[in-house]
């Protein structure tokens, strides 16, 4: 499958959230280097797409998208220790997969995977492992595509946290 259809595929199952106000309020929020958390949320996505073809796993495409979208659906700049959001500045790893969740939930009609998709993206930090294969997927590609960011092999148009 081409890159063009990821994009697709993408923007079929995944137009309301990427249209929507509040989603595209994540274009400005910094989540590794300088990569948006838009950036890597769509980013998280389309590696999904690609992992999903690549391995056979036969996920529900739309779960997967939708589920990768909203995984870091937190709505703060984690790295604002002072942000009122930021309930725990240390602790973000662990906690903003719970908050990310709220959001979702508050703004878009969730299923059952798709919830489990974003409450379990951050394994094994949240512990309990993910309980169906569109989780686990999108853990992976989340990693992946974090790792890349991180290492700034994959570059945003944001502004630069310096880490160190």
């Amino acid at each position: 499958m081409k890159r063009k259809n990821y994009d697709l595929i993408l923007r079929k199952h995944g137009e309301d959230i990427l249209d929507s106000e509040r989603y595209k309020s994540t274009k400005g929020y910094i989540q590794h280097g300088n990569v948006s958390v838009f950036e890597h949320s769509v980013s998280v996505a389309k590696c999904a797409l690609m992992l999903n073809d690549k391995l056979k796993v036969k996920c529900n495409e739309r779960n997967l998208i939708r589920g990768a979208l909203l995984h870091d659906y937190f709505l703060y700049d984690w790295h604002d220790k002072d942000c009122k959001e930021n309930i725990h500045p240390n602790l973000h790893g662990f906690y903003h997969p719970g908050i990310a969740l709220k959001n979702a939930n508050r703004d878009f009609n969730l299923n059952i995977i798709e919830q489990e998709i974003i409450k379990k993206h951050m394994w094994p930090l949240t512990v309990i492992p993910p309980l169906c294969r569109e989780a686990w997927i999108v853990s992976l590609a989340d990693k992946y595509t974090s790792l890349l960011e991180t290492i700034r092999i994959r570059k945003g148009k944001g502004k630069m946290y310096n880490y160190a």
